[in-house]
């Protein structure tokens, strides 16, 4: 597979990717990169028959093909997959700089990509588009909402038969306790020896003595929307209950905080690292007896499916992604524990249930983490989908 690279100093030479803030000027590399795309075809003599967009940084080639003054004449020539992986993010723009991208005075029509008076480049990708997929068939369904579709709820509506759910798939030979390198321990489904000294390592990293109570850890983005709203008001009651949190990550500077001055005042039952740290993100998944995921909207998520394969509980707010990978246990398909009410209330309820599982039905726990460890959620079961998608949108032609 051919992989060509775009090397243009002055537009790519940033410290950063992704710019704290969007603006015509910092948009520029998105831009270049889109139309380079385009221009791929001309340059190698080679024509794709899809061009696969993912979020708004590549929006701009599904918005060129349709309002650029030169672009837009390839349009017919080729079809076009949007993906969106996060809808939140939009990539607002002053109108007027659509203009100076050479896009027709069209574009920004209220029918087209102007927004709020601004120009937004996903909306265009979505009304210029042959296909859209989102990373979770429940998300889809979501995302087309009111509640849920961040202010292009209507448009995603009205475009609703060209929107497809796909779940993201696992790498599954990276994401392997049986094999996984940076474990203390391997351990396998068969053979579940090793993830009893993951856990015991975990303790120590923590500066706890090891019990038989549960573990619950949460790895990720420390952000609202992970569900930290509910988390952080609930830890004085965690601790109340004597149970134990080990949480890893980085994001915004208000949870990082609060979680900060937890592990401070509670250090016995609350342990936070504020960080990227690989090897421990690894041991945190095998480590832990359940995995925490109280989001309050997740496109997919693929912390919880590491966790599954890890052999650690999650328990999560069904919604999004989570919905569609996490059943509570209740059920006879069920692989985690769920709850569905946006409440600290809830997420404390949930982890009762997780507790109780734990302490009094152990056997139905180990049931429960085994069943987890084998499923399936690698790209096995998602890339055919896509290629399905792929195939339908070429044997309708233009």
């Amino acid at each position: 597979l051919p992989l060509y690279l775009l090397d243009v100093p002055s537009i790519f030479g940033t410290a950063t990717i992704y710019p704290r803030e969007l603006t015509p000027d910092t948009a520029l590399p998105f831009l270049y990169l889109s139309l380079a795309a385009l221009d791929l075809p001309e340059a190698t003599r080679w024509r794709p028959d899809i061009f696969h967009c993912h979020d708004w940084g590549a929006a701009p080639l599904s918005a060129a093909l349709a309002w650029h003054h030169y672009y837009r004449l390839q349009s017919k020539q080729y079809k076009t997959v949007f993906t969106i992986h996060n809808l939140a993010h939009q990539g607002l723009l002053p109108l007027d700089s659509l203009w100076e991208w050479g896009l027709a005075d069209d574009a920004g029509r209220i029918d087209s990509m102007e927004f709020f008076s601004y120009g937004n480049l996903l909306k265009g990708a979505l009304l210029a588009s042959s296909a859209i997929t989102t990373v979770s068939p429940t998300y889809a369904r979501e995302i087309q909402t009111r509640e849920g579709g961040e202010g292009l709820g209507g448009v995603l509506s009205a475009l609703g038969p060209k929107v497809t759910g796909i779940l993201n798939g696992l790498d599954v030979n990276y994401w392997n306790p049986a094999a996984d390198p940076l474990l203390p321990a391997r351990y396998s489904r068969e053979d579940m020896a090793g993830k009893t000294l993951c856990r015991k390592e975990l303790f120590s990293r923590a500066g706890w003595e090891e019990d038989d109570r549960p573990l619950f850890v949460l790895v990720g983005r420390m952000a609202e929307q992970k569900g930290f709203s509910l988390l952080l008001p609930a830890l004085e009651e965690i601790v109340k209950k004597n149970w134990r949190v080990f949480l890893l990550g980085t994001g915004e500077p208000e949870v990082e905080r609060g979680l900060e001055e937890a592990s401070r005042r509670w250090p016995e039952a609350v342990h936070a690292v504020i960080g990227y740290d690989e090897p421990l993100a690894h041991l945190a998944y095998a480590g832990g007896d359940f995995f925490l995921m109280p989001s309050r909207f997740e496109p997919c998520g693929l912390s919880q499916l590491i966790a599954l394969r890890y052999g650690t509980v999650p328990v999560v707010r069904s919604t999004g992604g989570l919905a569609d990978t996490v059943i509570s246990f209740r059920t006879e398909e069920g692989n985690g524990v769920v709850f569905s009410d946006y409440t600290p209330e809830a997420l404390l309820s949930a982890m009762e249930e997780a507790f109780a599982l734990f302490t009094e039905q152990k056997a139905e726990y180990i049931a429960l983490q085994k069943k987890g460890m084998g499923q399936d959620f690698s790209w096995d079961a998602s890339a055919p989908l896509y290629k399905e998608l792929y195939v339908s949108l070429l044997q309708k032609g233009n």
